[in-house]
């Protein structure tokens, strides 16, 4: 009975601690890597169209001073022809001095035809208005916050022209090297994280949902449409903080188009700020994909939809199960109640460990090669091969954000302001000093009244 006893408890410990996750994470992200492989090897290359088509850029703005003429200036300095462009400026209700930027680079830069709209506060609002607007054959939304790649515009409209059946694209989104080695000691290891993640969720983990027909949301940050696919739409969603994967549903589920990524398509955004950027912008994130799957996959949650629809998969994977994976990363304290050897749950985690870099390298290899076209950054991408081992580190503090993100989404409304880290740690200090205070305010109480004055008699 004993040995039996020992067997089994092994089976549950092997099972839960080290073979579901295999199986949930580790293998198919090594499938996955192969699969990049291959299509790196058999990547398609495009020819130049005979003409170049007119294309539309919308470019929302709020409060954008400080980064406006830098994205106008890559724009002016892309290789696509500045006659064939139309930038539409929105003004998202912001209140700096975004406008006189604006006007100054009207003057710096007058091959370039510019337009000032303003529209009502919200993102969405801003896209919808200037979209109501565009006349190009392609319509191009990016941030204000972020430059192109010179050849970034040309080489989405070679991938548009040469497949006509693909509906809209998104871009590569990286971080500006240049910004990252302004920081120092932790400060410049954390945004170095940001920037191996950035490029392999975008150049590997992108381009492998691409070749599956699989990608989940397209880039709010940088994104483009044919305007016959996106003006057939309902448009960007207003009620929800994830506009950009409510049109990338959108067109999966109500148009059925194809969905694709241009990996040299790219467009180079600032490092995360701090830690209270990271934690609201990923919360938001989460919140935002929550509201828009509630949207368009409510009556969809079956189990054969969990293998065979990527969205209902994906769902499943990244929000039902994670719970149980937070289960996994608790679970230490249980197993050594359990008895198991301090030496087994090291090994163990480390196994773990093991697999997570050995499948950041392979990510690694892949993104290398689809940084080929750009010596420059593949270069840097190259030297940073030391940050691969921290990578799972860091997904796993974003891993918990995203959890906290679906903690405060439950019964609480949407909204772009939330609170970050420094304001709920404020919060949950607050209200642990306000229940700590209860039983000295009811002592205090009783011992008023216990006290009490007799009043005499006159």
């Amino acid at each position: 009975m004993t040995i039996l006893n020992e067997f089994v408890n092994s089976i549950m410990f092997w099972a839960a601690w080290i073979i579901i996750p295999l199986i949930m994470e580790i293998v198919p992200a090594i499938g996955s890597a192969f699969v990049l492989l291959k299509k790196f090897i058999k990547k398609k290359h495009y020819e130049d169209p005979q003409i170049w088509p007119e294309i539309t850029l919308i470019i929302p703005v709020y409060n954008s001073q400080d980064s406006l003429e830098a994205c106008i200036r890559s724009i002016e300095e892309s290789t696509y022809p500045n006659d064939k462009i139309r930038i539409f400026l929105v003004n998202n209700q912001g209140k700096d001095n975004s406008f006189q930027i604006y006007t100054k680079c009207q003057e710096k830069y007058p091959g370039l035809l510019m337009q000032w709209l303003n529209a009502k506060q919200g993102k969405s609002r801003a896209l919808n208005l200037a979209l109501f607007n565009s006349d190009g054959k392609y319509i191009v939304h990016v941030d204000s916050d972020g430059v192109f790649e010179p050849h970034a515009l040309c080489n989405l409209v070679r991938k548009f022209e040469a497949e006509p059946d693909i509906g809209c694209m998104t871009g590569a989104i990286l971080i500006v090297p240049e910004m990252i080695e302004e920081y120092h000691g932790f400060g410049k290891i954390f945004r170095e994280m940001e920037f191996m993640e950035y490029a392999q969720a975008f150049l590997a983990g992108r381009n492998y949902a691409d070749d599956r027909n699989n990608i989940y949301t397209l880039s709010g940050a940088f994104s483009a449409f044919r305007k016959s696919a996106v003006l057939k739409s309902q448009m960007y969603n207003t009620d929800t903080i994830c506009e950009d994967t409510h049109i990338t549903f959108q067109m999966r589920f109500l148009q059925g188009v194809r969905i694709c990524i241009c990996e040299n398509a790219l467009f180079m955004v600032d490092p995360i700020e701090d830690v209270n950027k990271l934690y609201t912008q990923r919360q938001r994130w989460q919140r935002g994909s929550l509201e828009v799957s509630h949207q368009f996959l409510k009556d969809k949650l079956t189990v054969k939809n969990a293998f065979t629809d990527v969205t209902v998969r994906t769902l499943m994977y990244d929000h039902t199960f994670a719970f149980p994976r937070v289960i996994w990363y608790l679970a230490l304290i249980c197993l050594m109640a359990m008895h198991f050897s301090s030496k087994m749950i090291v090994l163990s985690t480390g196994m773990i460990m093991v697999f997570y870099i050995i499948v950041g390298y392979l990510y690694y290899i892949s993104t290398v090669g689809f940084l080929r076209e750009f010596p420059k950054l593949r270069k840097y991408y190259a030297k940073k091969w030391y940050i691969v081992p921290f990578l799972p580190l860091f997904n796993l503090v974003v891993f918990f954000i995203r959890l906290a993100g679906i903690v405060n989404s439950i019964g609480t409304d949407g909204a772009w302001k939330t609170k970050n880290l420094t304001q709920e740690r404020e919060s949950f200090t607050e209200e642990v000093f306000r229940e700590l205070r209860k039983p000295k305010d009811m002592l205090e109480w009783l011992r008023s009244k216990v006290n009490e004055p007799e009043v005499e008699e006159i």
